[in-house]
């Protein structure tokens, strides 16, 4: 019974380490960025309305899409569950439109908190901004 237990345990951790797929170079690729200790997570949460699987990245084929993200990042004090014990955590989903993915080419969405509130930049592979967030709402 423990033997299967182990190996059940590692089977769950080996699949959270999944690798990424390959990049179809027909498509764009979006990776995603936090650059700063009190920004835990950006993970894609839909393309185009529709609910993704994976939340690692986006590919998506060339031209306009609306990606929304689901960012947790850490607020000290405040937010009311913190308020007296420490930081707590922030859950928000954010909205960016951008209308000229190229084929081939990667992106990087980079997400970070200034102080309650989430922001989110694109850029593109030479490091230049070009989308910024449009929309957020916050659950926490």
């Amino acid at each position: 019974m423990r033997t299967l237990m182990l190996l059940l345990a590692a089977c769950v951790v080996a699949g959270c380490q999944a690798p990424l797929p390959v990049a179809n170079p027909q498509m764009a690729w979006v990776d995603f960025s936090t650059p700063f200790p009190n920004d835990r997570l950006l993970l894609a949460e839909r393309l185009d309305k529709q609910r993704l699987s994976d939340g690692r990245f986006f590919q998506v084929t060339p031209g306009s899409h609306e990606l929304i993200v689901r960012f947790n990042f850490e607020v000290a004090g405040g937010a009311g569950v913190g308020l007296m014990g420490g930081p707590s955590v922030r859950l928000c989903y954010l909205t960016l439109n951008y209308a000229h993915f190229e084929a081939g080419k990667r992106y990087v969405l980079e997400g970070r908190s200034m102080a309650f509130t989430p922001e989110g930049r694109l850029y593109n592979d030479k490091r230049e901004i070009v989308a910024e967030v449009s929309d957020f709402y916050c659950l926490m």
